[in-house]
């Protein structure tokens, strides 16, 4: 009987695997089991590195309350900036204030996934990973939060540990702050070449405006700049940056931040991209100059860093004003003065490219100033001058462009001076809109204007061009005021019983060697004509020097120089010599000025002062200046004093040396005195209407004649009149009132005390025959007339003076 097979054994045929499946099997258990142990490694890798690395991690609790490095500014007093000092230039914007197009911008090139990622793009991390193995460029995987945690506490250095450095303050700011915070501080911080820090700044460096103003197509070319910022630079690299800003437009439509029209209109867009030094801001160097070093002497280094802003009495339009005006004069007095030939001359190359190439580098090594704009001349002879400006534009001048510079086309032109191929000159467009040969000046000049009723500085103007000579004439220039200074002796001899009718001789004076103890005096008046007796009111509107030296010599050199420090005016600067008379001492514009605004004011004594706030970053005020009210305190001169000078500077400013100003002003309330030293070395006009007081100088650093024609009416006047004429538009014409004390006899204005003296009633009633007469108080008594002496004895008189 056959035997039937154990059950055992069929089970265990049945179940048995061919060896390769089990070998199989064993490989994925041991993967699984060699995978496991790989992710439970690297997390017990990462735990141990989060345990090492996470308390090494800066401390960014600070950026809850972020507050970059920002840079000092400047403010005139409507808010425009007149200056910034600091490495960097940065707008702090808040979030809010940032306009969607630029986000959306940023957002499309950078990290457009930024609102829902956790802060890492883990594919960009490999990427940059195998980019460093490879010793390749990193892919830029970086999100802008990853960019915000370098940017802000890491190097830029590519390794591994300051990758896993960077991740994990990645996460550690995610953790701590909102997307928009991170946001805030990134399109902040982020550096965007030309010293801009922050998309808010940029904007203002490329395309001189601000952020919110900004289109679709400028936040494109500014959101391309934080990838490589002088690569894609507009001003740099206009082709690059175009190319560039082209790719994020069309980024920001596949993002479905614009439409496909407003693509297209912002591919299309012309771009005006700031270029030059100008860039039609305004240009007040000198007082923002003024202003670091004020608030350095407070601060020390954080006036760099720690966005302090402040705001100046100056008005932006009044400054862009003034710092034409007196250009325009320094420029015309230029146009007069011999041509001192090119200021350089370059080899110009055959081959046109590389000629177009030499100009462009000579160019950049001497800028444009300004309106006077540089050139290399192609072609040029007596008739003609064919030149080449930057970005390849030809000039041509011809007709009266070329008077300025004829004698450097003569054929007997010294090379020095002689105008041919690759000589590099300077041009100016002229009111015909045709172009004319010029030079750069070697005179300066200086404005200066102030409200006379507290001392707040308008608009200041230190010289031609800050950049040529940062030298402050305004406040530094220590000059001979000339004629400028008579108004002060005169004034002086009002206190001494003179009036505008007191008759002194205008005759010549001489004084030797034994006289002087020096050098023979002989004082002449500038036409050096002589026109006998006159009124003190005749003497200052011709600004007859012989009747200056004779009040003076009346009243006494000493006096005059204790007088004349009620206005401000430093004793030790001005000798107590009759020189003083004719204005030999020194003082500045700015003393000028202020010292007039003594009689623009009624007699009060004001300080010139241009800081009214200073705020920090966040807009609390550290320092608010308020204006001073006058009061008797500020007295400097008897308001009757000031009201009679009044009465002469307006004279003076109606039919003698500054006629030309209230005839082309069209205006009574204008007020002032021309000024120019011996051999016309320095001139002057200052001059004010009841709200404002300007002060005008010209002259050469190293003193020199600016020539034998030349006269404060002639130079400086002009100056004036320019600036007052939009200054004054739309004031009304004021009239001073008259002060008690004082009364008018016959159209001629007395002390009340003095006009008593010679027979005038307190109504004010007398003959005019009695007056022009002469017949006031006795020569040597309040109110009369200086005795014309002998010559022997007038010498003996002015020896005593000096011997005194």
């Amino acid at each position: 009987m056959p035997t039937k097979p154990s059950s055992s054994n069929s089970n265990s045929h049945a179940v048995m695997q061919p060896s390769w499946q089990r070998w199989l099997i064993k490989l994925v258990l041991w993967g699984a089991g060699l995978a496991v142990a790989g992710v439970v490694g690297i997390l017990l890798f990462v735990a141990v590195a989060l345990s090492v690395a996470y308390p090494n991690l800066p401390d960014i609790s600070d950026l809850l309350d972020y507050r970059p490095k920002l840079p000092l500014r400047v403010y005139s007093a409507d808010g425009v900036v007149i200056g910034e000092f600091g490495e960097e230039r940065r707008n702090l914007t808040p979030i809010k204030d940032i306009p969607q197009v630029m986000k959306d911008a940023v957002l499309a090139i950078e990290d457009a996934r930024f609102f829902s990622h956790g802060g890492v793009d883990y594919l960009g991390v490999i990427r940059a990973g195998f980019a460093n193995v490879g010793r390749a460029k990193s892919q830029g995987a970086s999100t802008i939060t990853m960019q915000v945690a370098r940017n802000v506490y890491l190097s830029a250095e590519k390794s591994y540990t300051r990758k896993i450095y960077e991740i994990l303050l990645t996460f550690k700011l995610e953790h701590l702050l909102t997307k928009d915070q991170i946001l805030e501080i990134y399109m902040n911080q982020i550096f965007l070449g030309n010293r801009a820090y922050g998309f808010a700044a940029a904007s203002e460096a490329y395309f001189g405006k601000p952020l919110k103003n900004i289109s679709i197509a400028e936040a494109a070319m500014l959101a391309g700049l934080p990838k490589a910022p002088s690569a894609y630079n507009p001003i740099i690299n206009p082709k690059r940056a175009k190319a560039r800003q082209l790719y994020i437009i069309e980024r920001m439509q596949e993002n479905g931040f614009i439409t496909a029209e407003q693509a297209k209109a912002a591919k299309e867009e012309e771009l005006q991209v700031r270029v030059g030094r100008d860039n039609g801001r305004v240009h007040a160097e000198y007082v923002a100059e003024t202003v670091r070093q004020l608030v350095y002497n407070q601060y020390g280094e954080e006036t760099y860093t720690r966005g302090l802003n402040v705001y100046t009495t100056l008005r932006a339009a009044d400054q862009t004003v003034a710092y034409k005006a007196l250009r325009k004069g320094i420029m015309d007095y230029e146009r007069r003065q011999i041509y001192r030939g090119p200021e350089k001359f370059i080899d110009l190359p055959a081959n046109p490219q590389e000629t177009e190439d030499a100009i462009d580098d000579a160019l950049t090594d001497n800028p444009d100033n300004g309106d006077v704009m540089s050139a290399v001349v192609l072609e040029a002879n007596p008739k003609r001058i064919l030149a080449m400006r930057q970005n390849s534009e030809t000039v041509e001048i011809t007709g009266e462009g070329l008077r300025p510079a004829q004698s450097g086309l003569t054929d007997k032109a010294g090379p020095s001076i002689k105008i041919r191929r690759g000589a590099l000159i300077r041009v100016t467009k002229t009111p015909k809109n045709t172009w004319e040969i010029t030079q750069l000046p070697e005179v300066e000049g200086a404005f200066v204007a102030l409200d006379p009723r507290d001392g707040s500085i308008r608009a200041l103007v230190g010289g031609f061009d800050f950049e040529k000579n940062k030298f402050n004439h305004v406040t530094q220039a220590w000059r001979q005021p000339g004629s400028s200074f008579k108004p002060f002796i005169y004034s002086a001899a009002l206190e001494k019983g003179f009036t505008p009718a007191t008759v002194v001789n205008d005759a010549p004076l001489f004084f030797d060697a034994g006289v002087t103890g020096g050098q023979p005096w002989e004082p002449k008046n500038y036409d050096g004509t002589f026109e006998g007796p006159m009124n003190l009111r005749t003497g200052l509107k011709k600004s007859k020097n012989m009747i200056s030296i004779r009040i003076l010599q009346s009243i006494g050199a000493p006096y005059a120089q204790d007088w004349i420090t009620h206005f401000g005016f430093e004793a030790e600067k001005h000798p107590a010599y009759l020189t003083m008379a004719l204005g030999a001492g020194s003082v500045t514009p700015m003393q000028m000025a202020t010292a007039y605004s003594v009689f623009a004011n009624g007699g009060y004594r004001v300080n010139p002062y241009l800081v009214t706030r200073i705020t920090d970053q966040r807009g609390k005020v550290l320092l608010e200046t308020a204006p001073p009210v006058l009061d008797e305190s500020a007295r400097a001169i008897d308001a009757r004093n000031a009201f009679i000078m009044d009465s002469l500077l307006q004279e003076v400013a109606r039919s003698g040396t500054a006629a030309r100003a209230q005839a082309t002003l069209k205006r009574p309330d204008l007020f002032g005195k021309t000024g120019t030293t011996n051999d016309s070395i320095d001139t002057w006009f200052v001059g004010f209407q009841p709200t404002l007081a300007a002060a005008v100088w010209m002259g050469y650093d190293t003193p020199k004649k600016l020539g034998d024609r030349e006269t404060g009416g002639g130079l400086s006047l002009p100056i004036w009149i320019n600036y007052m004429e939009y200054a004054l538009k739309g004031v009304p014409v004021t009239e001073y009132p008259v002060p008690e004390g004082v009364v008018n006899v016959n159209g001629e204005w007395y002390y009340n005390e003095y006009a008593r003296g010679s027979g005038v009633s307190s109504v004010g009633t007398q003959d005019p025959a009695t007056v022009n007469a002469g017949q006031l108080p006795a020569p040597g008594t309040p109110g009369g007339p200086i005795q014309v002496l002998p010559p022997s004895d007038e010498k003996k008189r002015i020896l005593d003076l000096f011997k005194n």
